[in-house]
């Protein structure tokens, strides 16, 4: 299998493994975690000659399935230990096979969680005598959503068992989730390594809507053999696989979306040379072995920045170089500076839209636009300056920082005003200030009332004076040459009894 010396991962994992003991291991992906565990599990089983399955192996992805199930092929070679893997998105034939590999029992069990949860509510898997569980990618699969799924099936094995957890970032939910399944786990956590050294790492300013436009000419002015373009939003894929075929390249898309027969035939392409460029969401950037990558597009960039050096980490492998290219937008610059502090290099941002007549790209301020995180996509992907719940920025409108105003639509902007009084904060509608409306009298008036708690419409008198606190107009003609009444101070002590 070409292993010629143990990782730092397998140094350190395989003996506590070895000793029986609960793991966690926090390794970042190729670094050699699946030999970590398969080595000295398929030691035990070669020396135990287990009749029933011993070890279970959960994993996100169906890609990992297969590669972690030709792996134990290739490791236990002249061990003589069984492996099946157990995975969605294939024909009826493939439920049967997996019905048949669970019910007459393989050593090891490789499944993604939905289908493996799916196969156990038939009632003809039995899990009671398994000795081995191991979670590998286990922060993918937490953010997948297959948390409860893990349990549900943890719940059906034996509490006497021996649990490793392999994941290669470690977020608080890991160590939570950890609690629940593992008891006295030894921990062994290695940094997050720097990107390769061969990696030449290129950042492009560019709108959603001038993406394409700048990889054509990336396309055009690099040399290209083989590419992986990585997306988050898997309804994308096609569409980016559609404008890279209109520009004269081949390009295919693989997703959750693709039958996995689809999936290997593409896979299996792919890393033969038969086309050039795929265009996949995060199903590649764990695990998934693809050698002599040129090129890694990170066409949006992903939510943590241990993910970005895991896309990366695809190209540039055993020493040699690639490029990965990846394209800031408005919404997502506050994750740069996230990437920058992990790495500890700061990375240049290039802007070439306008020399291609694109017009001009976004300007790199992540404090501007820090939290968007794509809530100002607009229509066809376009990008555009969007409030924090979302809507559409109007022009003019200014991002609120402290106590700033909120500029109301329906009149000119209002001055800060002090703190609210008792009043305000109580029953009584204060009259709003010289420089909103003209000011209405005492006389004119009807007497204010407290505020109902029942559900009761308030006093005509007082909706008008809230409305004009607002900022709008109340309805009717004014009183002329009416003279202004601020609350008298008397008022504010019943009001605050009222609001009692």
């Amino acid at each position: 299998m070409n292993y010629l010396n143990a990782t730092p991962i397998q140094e350190q994992a395989i003996p506590k493994i070895i000793d029986g003991k609960d793991l966690i291991a926090c390794a970042q992906t190729g670094t050699g975690k699946t030999a970590a565990y398969l080595i000295p599990l398929l030691d035990k089983i070669s020396h135990a000659r287990h009749d029933h399955t011993s070890t279970l192996i959960l994993v996100p992805t169906r890609e990992l399935a297969k590669q972690i199930d030709e792996q134990v092929e290739g490791f236990g070679y002249f061990v003589n230990a069984t492996s099946t893997a157990i995975y969605g998105g294939g024909k009826s034939e493939g439920w049967e096979q997996q019905k048949r590999a669970l019910t007459t029992g393989a050593d090891i069990i490789i499944a993604t969680p939905g289908r493996l949860i799916a196969h156990m509510q038939m009632g003809y898997v039995k899990f009671d005598k398994i000795d081995y569980l191991v979670l590998d990618e286990a922060d993918k699969m937490l953010d997948m959503g297959f948390s409860d799924d893990i349990l549900n099936i943890v719940r059906q094995l034996p509490k006497k068992r021996q649990t490793l957890l392999f994941s290669a970032t470690m977020p608080n939910k890991i160590r939570e989730f950890s609690q629940q399944i593992l008891q006295d786990p030894e921990e062994i956590r290695l940094a997050v390594s720097k990107p390769a050294a061969g990696i030449d790492q290129q950042l492009y300013m560019a709108f959603d809507h001038q993406k394409i436009h700048v990889l054509e000419h990336l396309l055009k002015t690099q040399e290209v053999q083989s590419m992986v373009l990585f997306t988050s939003q898997k309804a994308a894929v096609g569409g980016i696989v559609r404008a890279i075929n209109k520009l004269g390249y081949v390009a295919k898309g693989i997703s959750s979306d693709r039958t996995q027969e689809e999936r290997e035939v593409m896979m299996r392409e792919f890393k033969n040379k038969q086309f050039p460029i795929l265009v996949a969401t995060d199903v590649l950037s764990r695990g998934i072995d693809i050698d002599n990558l040129t090129h890694v597009v990170n066409y949006d960039i992903p939510r943590a920045a241990e993910d970005y050096v895991h896309r990366i980490g695809r190209t540039a492998r055993a020493a040699t170089t690639g490029t990965a290219i990846t394209f800031i937008s408005d919404q997502d610059q506050d994750r740069v500076i996230k990437i920058e502090k992990l790495i500890e290099r700061e990375l240049e941002k290039r802007a070439i839209t306008e020399e291609l007549g694109l017009g001009p790209a976004p300007e790199f301020d992540p404090k501007r636009f820090s939290g968007l995180h794509g809530k100002g996509r607009g229509i066809n992907g376009r990008s555009g300056g969007g409030s924090r719940d979302g809507r559409p920025r109007r022009e003019g409108d200014k991002r609120r920082e402290g106590g700033e105003q909120r500029r109301d639509s329906r009149g000119p902007r209002r001055e800060s005003r002090p703190a609210p009084t008792a009043a305000e904060n109580g029953t009584v509608a204060v009259a709003p200030s010289d420089e909103q409306a003209a000011p209405v009298s005492a006389d004119a008036r009807p007497p204010r009332a407290p505020r109902p708690h029942n559900g009761e419409p308030r006093p005509e008198g007082e909706q008008a004076a809230r409305r004009r606190k607002r900022g709008g107009r109340s309805r009717g003609p004014r009183p002329e040459g009416a003279a202004g009444a601020e609350t008298k101070p008397a008022e504010a002590p019943a009001a605050a009894q009222a609001s009692e």
